[in-house]
């Protein structure tokens, strides 16, 4: 059983876009568990592929995605502080991934990253071992 945590609550998902302290904010994103792979869907609206970043760190996953910044002539008027937040996500996988073999792609401002299982000593991960005895 893996565990999936996020840094600002204890849910697998994250519905709220609160920053912390870094000036990042925490983006919404779903784990989907499948047979030979998990699928991990992070919600970035505003960030071209250019500027995403992710990093295995062990046992971690740290994704971190840096926002297009306009300069606009009335930037005081519209007060978009809160907005600019870059996104940060950090997640608690553990050893059962197989990180250097991970893909990724970005569209229409959703990250979707496929991590297949590790092969348990040439066991396959859907096959039920027999009982013996």
């Amino acid at each position: 059983m893996h565990t999936y945590k996020n840094k600002d609550t204890s849910s697998r998902n994250s519905l709220d876009g609160k920053p912390d302290v870094t000036g990042f904010r925490t983006p919404v994103f779903e784990c989907h568990m499948l047979t030979e792979y998990m699928k991990v869907l992070v919600y970035i609206p505003g960030v071209d592929a250019n500027s995403v970043t992710i990093e295995a760190r062990g046992v971690d996953l740290m994704v971190t995605a840096l926002k297009t910044r306009f300069v606009r002539v009335n930037f005081n008027a519209l007060n978009l502080e809160s907005a600019q937040y870059d996104y940060r996500l950090c997640l608690r996988l553990g050893k059962g991934y197989a990180f250097e073999s991970m893909h990724a792609e970005i569209q229409n401002g959703i990250l979707s990253i496929d991590i297949p299982l590790k092969d348990k000593g040439g066991i396959s991960m859907d096959r039920d071992l027999r009982h013996v005895a």
